[in-house]
């Protein structure tokens, strides 16, 4: 299957920040969104919270110019942003009350976060989830049988 230009560059850039320590949640030109972005932190003007997934009137403005940024609509990007806090634990919009990783720049952290937004870049570009294992390991199939034997 083919991969759109979008998804390929979205994710190398995912990789090269995970691996170069250059992914931080909190951080709008080193989070997903911002990384995808090339370090720009211009597309936090589309809401007015960080993780927030409502446009904000300069969002809808470009939502409706049907403007992209490196690919994104965004409404897209506020939903990769949201993925990725939430896969790294946040309770969205970021607030100093609300729930956080205690350690937001753990690896183990930052990866439960880079998974989920994969999946939803998958989702995005309508391909199979390559984060979804459940094929590799027959995991359906196995559920069946165990049902089968209860």
């Amino acid at each position: 299957m083919e991969v759109s230009k979008r998804f390929e560059q979205a994710i190398n850039k995912l990789y090269n920040a995970f691996h170069n320590d250059t992914l931080h949640p909190e951080c709008c030109k080193q989070c997903a969104v911002g990384n995808i972005l090339d370090g720009k932190d211009s597309w936090k003007h589309l809401s007015d919270n960080h993780g927030a997934t409502t446009l904000n009137y300069l969002g809808q403005v470009h939502q409706n110019l049907g403007r992209t940024f490196n690919g994104y609509s965004p409404i897209e990007l506020l939903h990769i942003e949201a993925t990725f806090l939430k896969g790294c634990g946040y309770i969205i919009p970021l607030h100093h009350k609300n729930k956080r990783p205690k350690h937001v720049t753990d690896k183990d952290v930052l990866f439960l976060g880079l998974t989920a937004v994969v999946s939803y870049l998958c989702e995005l570009d309508k391909r199979h989830d390559v984060m979804d294992c459940t094929t590799l390991f027959n995991y359906c199939n196995v559920i069946k049988q165990v049902s089968l034997l209860s």
